[in-house]
């Protein structure tokens, strides 16, 4: 009798999205890419993050999730797609699968990064009197917000010393709207024992400009936290183009 070899029951392992494609036998990686990578280390420790650009910054940040792969074409590909480093880095995890070559692993390098610079951007606001440091207070923002693709409503809650309480987001909409109940704001306010408060949302259409909805809603929580003693100090809205602030602006 003569043997027949049945290939529908041969299995065959696919690779996952970040695993990179099977070598031959004896396969070593192009020289090319570990030069490549040991000159970006180097000018790194030499001269710091300023000598790189977007795409070689993201390239340092998807090393280790794909370390046999040549990262430069992916790497460019995700700045021309999102625009910038800080957008790649805050971009929805869902649009970043969208890319192909991009998987979960690599994905989760991006988004650590992202966490962390919102960690410490936190971490320097509870250390200070917030309106003594103004530019943290909007540099957490920005980190933490600005390129959201919903809108979200935070407040930071102060004591009498302007030091933050606490840091809570109160909502999250769509795209272009979050409903804020101006009553619940001044009801946390008081649960919380806070003196002050300063307000953030985000346009996630890059442009801060406030609205007119935005100044109403604004008007209408200092006309009823200012009689229990809260003030408003801001409202401060945030977009990938910049900042607003509605104090500086004389809207409030």
């Amino acid at each position: 009798m003569v043997a027949r070899f049945d290939e529908s029951r041969v299995f065959v392992p696919m690779p996952s999205k970040d695993s990179d494609p099977p070598k031959p036998a004896g396969f070593s990686e192009a020289p090319h890419y570990h030069g490549h990578r040991e000159r970006l280390r180097e000018r790194f420790r030499d001269v710091g993050a300023d000598a790189l650009s977007d795409y070689e910054l993201l390239e340092m940040v998807l090393f280790r999730a794909l370390p046999r792969r040549d990262v430069k074409p992916l790497a460019k590909i995700l700045i021309g797609k999102f625009g910038s480093f800080a957008e790649v880095v805050h971009a929805p995890t869902a649009r970043l699968l969208e890319v192909s070559g991009l998987g979960e692993a690599a994905i989760t390098e991006v988004k650590l990064i992202a966490a962390a610079a919102s960690r410490v951007a936190k971490g320097q606001l509870k250390q200070r009197t917030i309106l003594s440091s103004w530019t943290s207070v909007i540099e957490y923002c920005r980190s933490s917000m600005a390129f959201a693709d919903k809108e979200q409503f935070r407040i930071l809650f102060l004591d009498k010393r302007n030091q933050l309480i606490a840091d809570e987001l109160q909502q999250v909409g769509t795209i272009d709207h979050t409903p804020v109940y101006p009553r619940e704001v001044v009801k946390r306010a008081l649960e919380l024992s806070a003196t002050a408060i300063i307000m953030v949302h985000n346009h996630p259409s890059g442009d801060p400009t406030p609205s007119t909805a935005d100044i109403q809603m604004t008007k209408t929580i200092v006309g009823i936290a200012s009689p229990l003693g809260i003030s408003v100090h801001d409202h401060i809205i945030v977009g990938k183009n910049g900042h607003a602030s509605l104090k500086g602006l004389r809207l409030m």
